[in-house]
């Protein structure tokens, strides 16, 4: 599994202010997420969607973003306590084979896995606790990286997110990854 992860190093480097010509937070999820909502993101290294992701759901949301690595989620801590965040972020250690929000069932309203799914060994088990977070109707947006995942790849992970209840309401392939939109029926 350690070979999978994302070593921190390369979280500096993911938090470059020139990502955002490529690849804007706002931009990507600003047509998802609402004031006032609850917002899952697995897989949230040091914060680069996480603290837009905070700003977009408002003083009345939160985002739960979960992260493997002590080391990232330090990083986001700080980041979000600079950037006035931290009321609206809850951080929490997953494990490898879980992302350890059971607690969470049926309270989310969107969730993201971007640039995470690839790293996952089991997705089986990731989809199933993410849907079980969901609200009915709750959507999750998958992006995986073009330089990491093939096209057969995703449609590999997005037929998994289908077996456990998820139904594919978009798939695009564009910029510099491949997205899906699932929504729990």
């Amino acid at each position: 599994m350690a070979d999978r992860v994302c070593p921190p190093w390369v979280g500096y480097l993911l938090l470059n202010p020139l990502r955002k010509l490529l690849e804007n937070p706002e931009k990507l999820l600003g047509q998802f997420v609402q004031q006032g909502m609850t917002v899952l993101e697995p897989g949230c290294g040091m914060g680069y969607f996480t603290l837009p992701l905070a700003r977009m759901v408002g003083a009345g949301g939160r985002v739960v973003a979960v992260e493997i690595q002590p080391k990232m989620l330090s990083v986001l801590s700080r980041r979000a306590q600079k950037a006035g965040l931290s009321e609206r972020i809850e951080l929490r250690e997953g494990k490898t084979d879980s992302l350890c929000v059971e607690d969470l069932s049926a309270q989310v309203d969107f969730a993201t896995a971007l640039h995470v799914v690839h790293e996952v060994p089991d997705q089986v088990s990731f989809f199933t606790e993410i849907w079980n977070a969901l609200k009915p109707g709750g959507k999750l947006f998958v992006v995986e990286p073009k330089h990491h995942v093939t096209q057969e790849e995703i449609e590999q992970s997005v037929a998994v997110a289908e077996k456990t209840g998820f139904e594919l309401e978009a798939a695009v392939t564009k910029g510099g990854g491949r997205r899906a939109l699932l929504t729990k029926r």
